[in-house]
């Protein structure tokens, strides 16, 4: 598996429509997570960060929400923020601009139903998308993406090297991506709260996108 826990800069310039970090001034970092809700471990999440009065933005695949709504509303209720990431968890380089479109039209349903909220954030699942897909979806949303990726999803990486990878590229105004799934569970479980203690330990506040 090829993939970087940090993005290098020329990315964010190529792709400079697309949101990849916040201000570099302020000492923030912005948690997110991606794929939830999902019980036993978006629960998890929901009350470390609540121990410690830190907000999150939940990445939501509509599937999930429409599975398990309370726990959805439980996010919107802690004070966290909510993103579209598709109602099937779409592939936008496997699937056409047509149904792409359509995917992401009945998750953003779906959430204002459940939630009664209707995000402005968008992520790509695999954080893959076309140029066409981009722009079609721009003029309706803003793509988030992220600088510092966890890589919990990773079965070969540790635990002890998924943190202090996610500790060493954190820095002022980084979007920091985790997934609240079922195949991070284990993962996650183990990193998350020593990850939530060094953003206090290092001064930063955490923010909503």
């Amino acid at each position: 598996m090829v993939w970087m826990h940090h993005v290098p800069s020329l990315i964010p310039k190529v792709f400079d429509k697309f949101i990849w970090n916040k201000n570099r001034d302020e000492k923030t970092i912005y948690l997110t997570f991606d794929d939830g809700p999902v019980p036993e471990i978006t629960d998890f999440v929901l009350n470390e960060l609540a121990k410690r009065d830190m907000k999150a933005t939940f990445f939501m695949v509509g599937a999930n929400v429409e599975k398990h709504p309370n726990l959805a509303k439980e996010v919107l209720q802690g004070g966290n923020g909510i993103g579209n990431h598709t109602f099937n968890h779409l592939d936008g380089y496997r699937n056409p601009d047509a149904l792409y479109l359509e995917n992401i039209e009945k998750c953003q349903k779906i959430l204002q139903d459940t939630l009664e909220v209707s995000p402005v954030n968008f992520r790509p699942p695999y954080g893959k998308i076309s140029k066409t897909q981009s722009k079609l979806i721009l003029a309706h949303h803003q793509i988030v993406m992220w600088d510092v990726l966890s890589g919990d999803y990773d079965q070969d990486q540790s635990a002890e090297k998924c943190l202090s990878k996610t500790i060493q590229y954190s820095r002022n105004g980084s979007i920091v991506l985790f997934h609240d799934q079922q195949k991070t569970e284990k993962i996650v479980k183990k990193v998350l709260p020593d990850y939530l203690d060094f953003i206090i330990d290092k001064g930063f506040q955490t923010g909503v996108l």
